[in-house]
Order: structure tokens, then sequence, then C-alpha cells
């Protein structure tokens, strides 16, 4: 029996550890454990998920929470080092490029596990973006090298990565949205309950530190955003962060009733609401992703994206937010565009990225 221990901290990586740990599952023996950071503990953006997913509970719910950047790295980088000290497990996975996902990879190192990235190889270029960071260091250091795209896999062979630990197997996004996205909702769905009529609104999402913690961006985007809403109604699922952020800077009693503020959302919901929107704005790397799957054309409110494959195909449009104008500009020219894009049913592996990925682990962990 191998044991793999799989670290998890945020929305992204409960939905992408739901479709692996689902194939670990059906593999005699492999043993998984789940470590739940608690970088997301706010019950909308994650006991949700697991419910949704069918996920079983953490093994260890680790409950560090917010705070800065040092000090909750630090923080989960003690608690898993002494998970990992007690479970001793025999592979470590980590996905993305969160905190979570760089605590997990250097306790693993520190303490000579092997170590295997999901999501690998994705590089904006831009090592002011934490995201960025976590993620190169995390490719740095892992064994096992799980690539979404061939551009993730160009990049890590440019920056001299050994091409053995490169296994090119697909976009766990895709297979998630292949699973979970086409179930039926026994609800009624929150566009319906706001009253709004398909592709006759805007789905916006705002949570990176780069425009959050930046006033001038906040301001051009919740500016931007407004006036949009003025023409059509956005709706804006609330990241906990961005939330406090709006209210401690004032800004948000000044958005009008049109930008229609609601509290994080299931991904069953999220997966309908972006489906029937018209547009979405965001400047999240997953949800870029989830508009292509659902063949929704997107807005990506960031000065460069770890998926120029979607730019390259013409259905998301990247957009610094500089100022109010800019971003409103934008945003009418994506609404005015054509969709004469066509998805490409191979770009993300075809639903097969969490079987491929589990083949690899165990012919690692098992093969005589």
């Amino acid at each position: 029996m191998a044991t793999i221990a799989t670290i998890v901290g945020a929305r992204p990586q409960f939905i992408k550890a739901a479709v692996v740990s689902r194939e670990i599952g059906n593999i005699r023996g492999l043993d998984e454990i789940l470590i739940h950071t608690g970088q997301h503990y706010d019950e909308t953006m994650s006991k949700v998920f697991f419910d949704e997913f069918e996920m079983a509970a953490p093994d260890f719910n680790l409950e560090i929470g917010s705070a800065g950047h040092g000090a909750q790295t630090g923080r989960m980088l003690e608690a898993i080092e002494a998970v990992f000290i007690e479970c001793k497990p025999d592979l470590t996975l980590i996905y993305g490029d969160t905190n979570s996902t760089l605590a997990g990879a250097l306790a693993a190192v520190k303490l000579h596990i092997p170590l295997a990235h999901v999501e690998a190889g994705l590089r904006s270029f831009n090592r002011n973006m934490p995201e960025e960071v976590n993620r190169v260091v995390a490719d740095c250091v892992a064994d096992l090298l799980f690539v979404p795209t061939t551009t993730a896999a160009d990049n890590l062979l440019r920056e001299g990565v050994d091409p053995t630990k490169i296994h090119a197997v697909g976009d766990v996004m895709y297979d998630a949205a292949l699973q979970f996205g086409e179930r039926s909702s026994s609800k009624q769905s929150v566009a319906d309950v706001l009253g709004l009529k398909s592709r006759d609104y805007v789905l916006a999402t705002i949570h990176r530190a780069e425009n959050t913690d930046h006033a001038d961006r906040l301001n051009a985007i919740f500016g931007g955003l407004s006036d949009i809403s003025a023409e059509l109604p956005v709706v804006l699922p609330l990241h906990p962060r961005t939330r406090k952020v709006l209210v401690d800077s004032g800004l948000e009693t000044q958005l009008p009733a049109s930008l229609i503020r609601i509290e994080p959302v299931s991904y069953q919901a999220m997966v309908e609401l972006e489906r029937e929107a018209r547009l979405i704005v965001t400047d999240s790397g997953g949800i870029q992703k989830e508009a292509y799957f659902h063949r929704t054309r997107c807005v990506t409110l960031r000065n460069e994206t770890e998926w120029p494959e979607l730019i390259a195909l013409g259905c998301n449009h990247l957009l610094p937010p500089r100022d109010r104008q800019a971003v409103v500009s934008g945003i009418r020219h994506a609404l005015a565009a054509v969709d004469d894009w066509s998805p490409d049913a191979t770009l993300f592996g075809g639903g097969q990225a969490s079987r491929r990925i589990v083949e690899v682990l165990e012919h690692r962990l098992l093969a005589p």
C-alpha cells in the first residue's frame, strides 16, 4: 500500500482534487490522505464544494485561515510538516499556485518526500504576482510535473527542466466540467432568482491582489463595471476578501444596484451563471478556462495571463485595467464581438487528465 498526501486549501483546488481523488480511489494499493490547509475557510468557499463533489471530509483540517503571505505560508508549512512526520506519505500531490501549493511543496521537499504538481508549467512571466512565484518554486522542486497544455510543457523545457519529469495529461478542470458541469440543479438557478434572462447579463469575478490591493486598479475596475451595469446587468459573486476591501475603502456604498453583488456560489450554480452569461469579466485563471469550456466569451482584467491559448483563439480578451474608461471600452468591445471561434476538444486533454495523472502515480508508486 502506498499513501498519497493531497494538499488543498482554495476553491479551485477542491474542484481539481475531486476528479483526481475519485480516480485514486479506483486503484487498489493506493491510499490518500487529504490535508485542507484552511486557506479558504468560509463555508461558501470551502464546505459547500466538499458537499457538492461528494468528497470525504479532509483527514486533516489545519484551519490556518487568512494572514499575510509570509505568515500564512509559514504556518501552513509548520502544520503540514507535522502531518507528514506523523503519516509518512510516499508522495505529496499539490495543485495550482496558491500559498497552500507552496507550503505543501516546501514541506515535501524538506522531508525528502517525492512531489507531484498538477497544473505545472503555467507562466504569466510576472514575478510580481504571488501566484507566479508559487508556481515557479513548486515546479522547480517537483519530481512529477503534470502539464495541462503543450504551452505549459514548452515553458518548462525552456527553463531546462528534465523532460522525463514532464507529463502532458491535459487539464483536470476540463474533467470536472464534463463530470459535474452537466448535473441539473434541483433548485432554481441564481439567474432565475435574480430575474435575469439568458445571455442578457455580464458575470464578473474579482479577487486577485494585483487588482484589489491597488486603489487605482480597484477604482478603475469597479467604476467600469458600474458604468457597464447601466447598460446590462452585472452579477458579481463577491469573494470575502474583495468584499472587505470594498467596505474598507468606502467604495462599496458607491456601487449601483445594477451591479448585483451576491455571496459566493457553489460550483454548479457558478457553471449555470457562466453558461448563461453574455460575457464573463474576471481576473481568475480558472474562470478564464471555464468560460471557454462553456462557450462564453471572456474579458480578463489583468496585464497578462497564464492561458495565452485562449487569447490566440479569440475567445478571451486581455484588458489591463488602467483606468475606468479603458475598462468600459474593453468590455463594450467584447460585448460587440462576433463569436467566430470554435472550441478545440483536444486543447485541454479531452477530459482524460485525471485518469492519466493517476496512471503515472500508480506506475511510480506501485510498479514492481
